[in-house]
Order: C-alpha cells, then sequence, then structure tokens
C-alpha cells in the first residue's frame, strides 16, 4: 500500500497540479482561439459573396433559429424586422439594395426593394438564373407535406403549372362568384343575422377565414361543406380549418425545435403533433376517395384537385405526379388559397370601418352597379373597380406573401441601381441567397406616392396591376390562384357593403386613430396580415 500511495505522490510531484491546469487551459485558449480565426475567415467569405454591400451586420440570419425565435430589437432583426424597419432601413444605406451578414449563424444574403433588381431576380430573363431557394423558411415549411408548385422550379414546376392550370379559367371564376354568393347567404342564415340590425363580431377573421376555406374547398377541390358543416379531419376530432391555422402558426416548433423536445408530454407540442397527423390522414383519405371516383367514372373533373389525381394516373411518365406531390399541392392550395385572402380580407373590412366616406363611395358605385334590387354576377367584376382596389390596396399596405427567396444555382452578376450615378456591377458567387422584400417595394417612394397612406384610388384607372404591385408576385411565376382570390373578395365585399354599414368596434374612450394603431398593425408568421379586427355591421335599411 505505501508503495501505491509514494508512486502517486511521483506523478503529482512530476505532474503538479498547477501544471495540469495550465495545460488544459492552454488547449482551451488554443480551441477558442482556432474558433475566432476560423469564424474570421468564413465572415470574411459571407463579405465577399455580397461584394461588401453595406447593410446589417447581426449575430444571426433572421430566418435561423436563434434569429427567428429572438424578437426584434436593435440588435437582432428576427423575423418582423422587414415590416418594423421599413421606413428607415433602406433610407440609412442610401440604397434600395443591401445586404445582410450574419457574425455567428446563417447565410450572407442580399436584401432587395428595387424593381431593376427583381426583374434580374424573379423576371422571365434573368430569373433563370435563380431558382426557388428549398432552404428557405417557407420552403422547408411546405415541402413537409411534398413537392409543389410553390417551391418546384424548372421542368418540375413546368409540370405542376401544366396540370393544375388548365382549371384555372373563366368558368372557374363564375363558379366562384355563384359559390361565394351562396356561402354569403348561407353566413347571413346559420350566423342569425336575418333578424338583427346591429351584429357585433370580435374578430371578423373568425368569418373570413371560414369563408375562404368553404370557398376554396367547393371550387378548388369539390368538396361539398356548407357554412353549418365546415371541413373536418377524417376522424371527425378536428376542423380542417383549426388543423391548418395550427400547423401554420406552430412553424417556429416545426422548424426549430429538436425532435427529442417535441415528444416532451407539452400541450403545445402535442396539438402540433396531432393537427399535423389529422391533417395529413384528411388529405390522403381526399386523394384516396378522388381516386376511386375517378375510376369509377372513367373521367376527371375540371377542377384543379381532380387534374392532380388524375395525373397520378397518366401513363406518360412525363407528366405523372406520385401521391407526395398531389399532398403537397393540396396543402399548398388549402393554405394559400384560404389563408392570404382570408387575411386580406379582414384587414380591408378593418379599413373600409374606419373611413366613412371611403366606404360611402364605394357603395354609391355598388348601388349604380348593382342596385339594392338583385344579385351581383361575375359580369359585373369588371364595373365594381373601386371594390376591387379597396381589396389591392389593402394588399399593397399589408403583402400576406412579404418575401421572395431566391438562390443562385451559377455564378452570375447582378446590376445594382446606385441613384443617379447609373448601375454597380455586383458579383453574385453560386448558392448566395436573394430576397425579394415585398414589404419595401410596396411601401418604396420610388414606386408610391405616400406609401403609408391607405389610398385605393391608385387604382381606380389601373386596367391591370402595374409592375409595382407585388402581392401575388409577377412574371411568369405570378400566383395561379390569382383572379381566384380577386374575384371571391370582390363579390364578398359587394355583398357585404350592400347590405351593412361596417363600423370599429372602439375601447372606451378610444379614438378611431387609437383604434388603427392597434388593430390594423401587422402581424407577421408564415404571411402578413393584422390583429383582430372588432367591427359592427349595421343593417343599411336603419340608417
Amino acid at each position: 500500500m505505501s508503495a501505491t500511495v509514494s508512486a502517486y505522490l511521483n506523478i503529482y510531484q512530476i505532474f503538479p497540479v498547477e501544471s495540469t491546469r495550465t495545460n488544459i487551459l492552454g488547449v482551451l485558449i488554443a480551441l477558442a482561439s482556432i474558433s475566432i480565426v476560423f469564424q474570421a475567415l468564413w465572415y470574411r467569405r459571407a463579405l465577399q459573396a455580397v461584394n461588401y454591400i453595406p447593410g446589417l451586420r447581426v449575430p444571426f440570419h433572421p430566418f435561423s433559429g436563434p434569429g427567428a425565435v429572438i424578437p426584434t430589437t436593435w440588435w437582432n432583426p428576427g423575423l418582423s424586422f422587414m415590416w418594423k424597419w421599413r421606413r428607415s432601413m433602406y433610407a440609412y444605406y442610401g440604397c434600395d439594395t443591401i445586404s445582410l451578414v450574419p457574425f455567428f449563424v446563417g447565410p450572407a444574403t442580399l436584401y432587395t426593394s428595387n424593381l431593376d433588381v427583381v426583374r434580374q431576380v424573379i423576371g422571365s430573363s434573368g430569373g433563370k438564373k435563380f431558382h426557388k431557394s428549398k432552404a428557405s423558411l417557407t420552403g422547408q415549411i411546405v415541402l413537409r407535406w411534398g413537392m409543389n408548385i410553390f417551391v418546384a422550379n424548372t421542368h418540375v414546376w413546368r409540370k405542376h403549372r401544366r396540370i393544375m392550370g388548365p382549371a384555372f379559367t373563366s368558368i372557374l371564376y363564375e363558379v366562384v362568384w355563384a359559390e361565394t354568393l351562396k356561402t354569403y347567404r348561407e353566413m347571413v342564415a346559420e350566423e342569425g343575422w336575418s333578424t338583427q340590425d346591429r351584429i357585433s363580431i370580435p374578430a371578423v377573421q373568425s368569418l373570413t377565414f371560414k369563408l375562404a376555406l368553404l370557398i376554396i374547398g367547393k371550387c378548388g377541390f369539390g368538396f361539398q361543406f356548407s357554412w353549418a358543416e365546415p371541413a373536418r379531419t377524417a376522424d371527425g376530432r378536428m376542423a380542417v380549418q383549426e388543423a391548418l391555422r395550427i400547423s401554420a402558426d406552430s412553424f417556429k416548433v416545426s422548424l426549430f425545435v429538436p425532435w427529442w423536445i417535441k415528444i416532451l408530454p407539452f400541450k403545445r407540442f402535442k396539438e402540433v403533433a396531432e393537427a399535423t397527423t389529422e391533417l395529413l390522414a384528411f388529405m390522403q383519405t381526399q386523394v384516396a376517395e378522388r381516386k376511386a371516383d375517378i375510376r369509377a367514372r372513367g373521367s376527371a373533373g375540371n377542377d384543379a384537385f381532380s387534374m392532380l389525381v388524375k395525373a397520378s394516373e397518366n401513363e406518360e411518365v412525363k407528366y405523372r405526379m406520385d401521391d407526395s406531390e398531389i399532398i403537397g399541392n393540396v396543402f399548398i392550395m388549402l393554405f394559400a388559397g384560404h389563408e392570404t385572402t382570408a387575411r386580406s380580407l379582414s384587414a380591408t373590412i378593418g379599413f373600409l370601418a374606419l373611413y366613412d366616406d371611403l366606404q360611402e363611395e364605394i357603395y354609391q358605385q355598388i348601388m349604380s352597379v348593382v342596385g339594392q334590387e338583385r344579385d351581383p354576377v361575375y359580369q359585373d367584376y369588371i364595373k365594381l373597380n373601386k371594390v376591387l382596389a379597396a381589396f389591392l390596396e389593402t394588399l399593397r399596405i399589408f403583402p400576406p406573401a412579404y418575401f421572395m427567396v431566391r438562390e443562385a444555382f451559377e455564378d452570375t452578376v447582378l446590376r445594382v441601381p446606385t441613384g443617379e450615378e447609373g448601375a454597380t456591377a455586383v458579383p453574385v458567387p453560386k448558392g448566395t441567397v436573394v430576397i425579394v422584400d415585398m414589404i419595401g417595394i410596396q411601401y418604396n417612394p420610388r414606386y408610391f406616392d405616400d406609401p403609408e397612406e391607405y389610398r385605393p384610388s391608385r387604382w381606380y384607372e389601373v386596367a391591370h396591376e402595374p409592375e409595382a404591385f407585388y402581392a401575388f408576385s409577377n412574371g411568369p411565376r405570378q400566383c395561379i390562384g390569382h383572379k381566384f382570390a380577386t374575384t371571391e373578395a370582390v363579390c364578398f365585399l359587394t355583398m357585404l357593403l350592400k347590405d351593412y354599414k361596417m363600423e370599429p368596434v372602439m375601447k372606451k374612450g378610444e379614438t378611431k386613430e387609437q383604434w388603427k394603431k392597434r388593430v390594423l398593425s401587422a402581424k407577421l408568421g408564415l404571411t402578413l396580415g393584422v390583429e383582430d379586427v372588432p367591427v359592427d355591421f349595421v343593417r343599411r335599411k336603419n340608417i
């Protein structure tokens, strides 16, 4: 025993404790130094990737885990910075195109609110050098359900567009108008409005989201749902609208929370898992039933869903879709087809309730075109330009899809305007991310006078949306459901304004300006909308 103790004592004499601690500290310092050098080199390469264009230098990219979770502050952009800094960001750097380079997490990125740059990135000519990024925030979310028209590129996108495109014709838009009119009547009856002169709605979104999902379900999928019996998941445990809402609102959980945390017994995680499972089961059931129906009848309907399902049976491999592609497109149609329209309708109602003179002006046009004796018909759409203008101006103020992500798939060059001096050629290496800031475009005084002002008259004499209007994207990748959404919106708003005057529900002592600041304030997630809109609908005959 004494020999063993002596041996240990000899070791401590040879390697004293202090020396061991010093060695460990030295190793840690060396590792830290290597890490700092590596990070500095990485940061330098990131600056080179954006050609040292001035811009934000931040710890985390807004679309990275920590960058998305931490709120927008002076040192962290967060997910809301494009909205919160819209008035000052580009002006501060003196250019409509800036860079964002994180110190620690995320890729170097170019942000632009300049149409000349946008044309190069997503236009029919220059856009060929940029693809939609599957690694983007929205790309990761929607790809969980399967490849779809929203994220597809090149020949895959052309296949999806070729299959779905024929469904979106004037015949469909007439059906959309008729179903919107019918659903409006169902809403009035089922909500018990027929016997009421004043209806108080704590959050108008409760109506618009239900309406929009019913219309896309009926017209895009041929589902036989009604206001009294909306769509439910396969086992009936959850409304499809609720499952979609949970899926959209929980994108941070889906993307940034590790799987081993998601399995913990927390209510939120259970809710997200259940919504995902129920929604997937609903879509799979609908696909299986539609396949069986098409096989039994020997033909498919003209709705987009039937065309998707029929494509899975196509013997020509070039235009065949597998089940994951069908599910992916079903999800994007259900989600985008109701989420964006519902949010924009809610905000439009809020603006019209706020501005009495504007509401009256639009009401008078409805009376001159439609009158009180009949319902509006699809042929009235083109004459109701002021109703459409109110909706388009809301889309400008609060663009639901508020950014587009593109990635250079080869080394290329962007010509970035530099004011009166012309343009600077900016080398863009392969893999560089470029984000089209739709909020920045819609609030750019270069394209819109007094961009903060809600002014539908901008669109009164405009036959088609100008290039600066990017709420539905632009160019060859413009939203396939563009006319679907505007048709639904014009019909619903026409009926609502024809029957009711809208008034804001304000708190005690609150002014209209305070109501506007509280209610018509941006609410950002996967899409951009506003806070809950409380309004009263007052029957016209009693005004």
